[in-house]
């Protein structure tokens, strides 16, 4: 199979739903799915799809739970987590992670579909992070790598699109009940959590989670998530990493 960057990719410009668009999770969850190649410099299998439903179609990225490999750390189903991700992040207000859904019937077995986002891959974390008008997404990703407990956020998993949109892919490493944070978004360490954020992790505290988070994770994962909410929270500002190893690798 080629990969995107092997021949025309014009399937990705035309798509007829933005990411903000309402029927894209529809879209994702009912929509036939094509193999169009694999993806480039994935620890797991990987690949780039094609969703259709009629007139519709979408471009996005199908993790199977068949083309994992094996961790020690964490259990197999990562397409799990994956999903779990996008809705924190929708619940949270926070839209930073594409929209991904739960497939069972994709062409190689259940795994996780997310929304291929057209980005511009020479940017990165390091790029991007002085960057004034991504402050605030920024600082939102900082809380949501703290309290998702991300242990793989690599300066490569942070995305800009064409409308300068901030966006947090690969989050198949995160949710484990022990702390494992790994992640480069580091700069804020020290900061006041800002007022809308903590608004929001408040939320996450005094409400039920959402229905989905609760059947994708385990409980003493979910118990978890409240903790490291609530510690955030009661400290009123974002961590520093005394050790100076809670960053992935490679970096980018």
């Amino acid at each position: 199979m080629s990969g995107p960057d092997d021949g025309d990719d014009g399937f990705v410009d035309d798509a007829t739903l933005r990411p903000d668009d309402p029927g894209v999770l529809d879209l994702l969850r009912g929509g036939d799915v094509e193999v169009l190649g694999t993806m480039p410099w994935s620890s797991n299998a990987t690949f780039l799809v094609q969703v259709t439903d009629g007139e519709e179609h979408v471009p996005a990225v199908y993790k199977p739970e068949r083309g994992e490999r094996p961790l020690w750390d964490f259990p197999c189903g990562l397409w799990r987590r994956e999903v779990a991700a996008s809705v924190l992040s929708e619940h949270l207000g926070f839209d930073l992670v594409p929209a991904t859904v739960a497939r069972h019937d994709a062409p190689l077995g259940t795994g996780s579909l997310q929304l291929f986002v057209p980005a511009r891959f020479d940017e990165h974390y390091f790029t991007l992070r002085d960057i004034p008008s991504l402050g605030s997404s920024l600082r939102r990703l900082c809380a949501f790598d703290i309290v998702a407990n991300s242990a793989d956020r690599k300066a490569g998993h942070c995305l800009i699109d064409g409308d300068d949109h901030l966006w947090a892919i690969d989050n198949g490493l995160s949710f484990h009940a022990e702390l494992k944070v790994r992640t480069v978004v580091w700069d804020f360490a020290g900061e006041p959590v800002p007022d809308d954020v903590a608004d929001r992790l408040g939320e996450l505290l005094d409400a039920p989670l959402p229905e989905h988070l609760v059947e994708l994770l385990e409980p003493d994962e979910l118990d978890a998530l409240r903790s490291r909410t609530a510690a955030l929270l009661g400290a009123g500002r974002f961590p520093h990493d005394p050790t100076g190893r809670r960053v992935p690798w490679p970096l980018v």
